[in-house]
């Protein structure tokens, strides 16, 4: 099954997408979008043009387990991202993604303007690496 994963942000969104196989986990692009409404539109859309049958958010709780603000606003894009997809989504804990995507774009020197739009998507692709691993590891998902 294709999964598209999302790391919603409040300026940039990015998108990873998985393979049927559920083996490889591609960046696939930022949504440059502040208003929630519209930005949930613009990740239905791409959800339905890549065919994914499930999407996973990132859900940036606490490092101490609780949820912030931030996670309830990621809670209430996936509510919407449901309906206006009509596909499944699912919350995924995202602590630290941000943190090994810089790291990644620092190890391959990845430096100017278009570093943020591939920060975006780095997060994104780590994001839906952990609940692939996660699925693998648990058939019953």
């Amino acid at each position: 099954m294709r999964i598209l994963a999302v790391d919603y942000g409040d300026s940039r969104t990015g998108l990873a997408i998985s393979d049927k196989s559920e083996i490889l986990a591609s960046p696939l692009m930022t949504v440059f979008e502040k208003d929630l409404d519209r930005c949930v539109g613009l990740v239905a859309e791409n959800a339905k043009k890549n065919a994914a049958e499930l999407i996973v958010v990132g859900d940036p709780i606490n490092m101490n387990g609780t949820r912030g603000p931030r996670s309830e606003k990621c809670r209430l894009f996936a509510d919407k991202l449901r309906e206006a997809s009509g596909i499944e989504v699912v919350m995924w804990d995202e602590r630290s993604t941000t943190v090994s995507a810089i790291s990644i774009m620092n190890e391959n020197n990845k430096r100017g303007k278009k570093r943020k739009e591939a920060l975006d998507q780095a997060a994104a692709a780590i994001i839906l690496e952990s609940y692939l691993a996660f699925r693998k590891n648990h058939n019953s998902v």
